[in-house]
């Protein structure tokens, strides 16, 4: 609850962002407590009291609540002023950070909401700084009983949960999930905003790091069980979907992997090797990301290169990212699907030298990825740490979303809002 020294249940920080702005509508949208009955008292927090007036004026219209912005506090802080954040974390139960990209903003937040004992939910989709935050701060969390839970949004909770749903689905144990993302657009096809194409810019060309850093870790390999899973080719076609489909590039596989690596470990469940791809349609679509991949690649080993990617979003991902971003005719067109394709065993059956003998398909649907998923995520998200304690993990610490949420209601949540999980198909081989 609320009280005089934390007066907000929840602070949006970087409100008037990109991102930021949708995440204030949908808590909007969201803002009751617990019993339902009495407005969740919230804030949003950034460097412009005018700029945060102005998010607040616009949710306002949008959603027909003309009396928003009284009753939502206002909180100045900035990045670069570590006393500010303070200031915003003490003020709060838990923070919703949406400012990225993260490897250069995201540790301050951290940091404050760790030494403040504040919870803190974010939306980052970028591998090295989410398992930086786990090896740099989860002990102190967890001294702490606080809950810094990374990759809040379309990246990874969709994934993560997706194949948590589709292990709990199958009569049996589930041993292996690939999962391919659709993306569809209307007649003005898609667009995102420049400010994840930077941050994929930017850790790409850091690779190296990332793997100095998992080569520290030095983490013992959870079993496999059953077949391994092999890596498809970089172009392979999909028969179910009829449709070439890549890898997936983002941080899916990476949170995927962590979230069965703390199941196993802490609930001792049999651990799902996972693999992730995206459906690009047919020929024309394939040979048209091979050149933006060839050239993206070419450009992020340099300096130079990258400072030319950043700076012209628009031209080397042909169309995909911009500055501006999507307009509202293209988010409102625009929506996923996920699709799991997974395999195990019945309960009387030995995985030890036999073939999977279940196949099971499962989904996840949604509305836009980047600007109606992800925020609808993120507040479901807050709102099952803030609501349902008792399912969490018993210690504060850093988690992924499966790790976290495996045993609370966040599926059934997401359903309600239009993030909807279902099961295609089931059946013994």
């Amino acid at each position: 609850m609320a009280t005089a020294q934390r007066p907000f249940h929840l602070v949006v920080f970087g409100a008037s962002g990109f991102t930021g702005q949708f995440v204030t509508e949908e808590v909007a949208r969201e803002q009751v407590d617990p019993e339902g009955n009495s407005r969740l008292p919230w804030a949003v927090a950034g460097r412009s009291r005018e700029k945060l007036q102005g998010v607040l004026e616009r949710a306002a219209l949008k959603l027909g609540r003309p009396t928003l912005s009284s009753e939502v506090g206002i909180i100045i802080c900035d990045i670069a002023n570590p006393a500010s954040l303070d200031e915003m974390a003490k003020q709060a139960t838990l923070v919703l950070n949406c400012v990225g990209p993260y490897r250069f903003y995201g540790e301050p937040v951290v940091k404050a909401c760790v030494e403040n004992g504040t919870s803190c939910i974010d939306i980052s989709g970028e591998p090295q700084f989410l398992e930086l935050m786990y090896w740099k701060y989860h002990e102190k969390a967890a001294a702490k009983g606080v809950y810094i839970i990374g990759s809040s949004g379309f990246d990874s909770i969709p994934a993560d949960l997706g194949v948590i749903y589709t292990r709990n689905k199958m009569k049996g144990t589930l041993t292996a999930v690939e999962s391919y993302l659709t993306v569809h657009s209307g007649s003005e096809g898609m667009c995102i905003h420049d400010g994840t194409w930077k941050s994929a810019v930017c850790g790409f060309g850091d690779q190296s790091n990332l793997k100095k850093l998992r080569n520290q870790s030095n983490l013992k390999p959870i079993p496999i069980v059953g077949p391994k899973l092999k890596r498809r080719w970089p172009v392979s076609y999909c028969r179910e979907l009829s449709s070439y489909a890549i890898p997936f590039l983002g941080s899916d596989v990476s949170v995927v992997k962590r979230t069965q690596r703390y199941l196993y470990e802490n609930l001792e469940q049999s651990p799902v090797q996972y693999a992730a791809y995206v459906a690009v349609g047919g020929v024309t679509s394939v040979i048209k990301l091979v050149f933006a991949g060839l050239f993206f690649l070419f450009f992020v080993r340099f300096g130079i290169g990258r400072q030319l990617l950043i700076k012209f979003p628009w031209l080397f991902s042909f169309g995909y990212f911009s500055k501006q971003g999507p307009t509202q005719k293209q988010i409102d067109a625009s929506s996923f699907t996920m699709t799991f394709f997974g395999q195990g065993y019945s309960p009387e059956f030995c995985p030890v030298k036999n073939k999977p003998n279940i196949r099971i398909c499962t989904q996840v649907k949604g509305p836009e990825p980047g600007y109606v998923a992800t925020p609808i995520a993120m507040v479901q998200a807050a709102m099952t740490l803030l609501n349902d304690a008792s399912d969490l993990p018993k210690a504060g610490g850093v988690f992924t979303p499966g790790a976290a949420f495996s045993r609370t209601k966040l599926i059934d949540r997401l359903n309600r809002r239009g993030i909807e999980f279902s099961v295609i198909s089931s059946s013994e081989v």
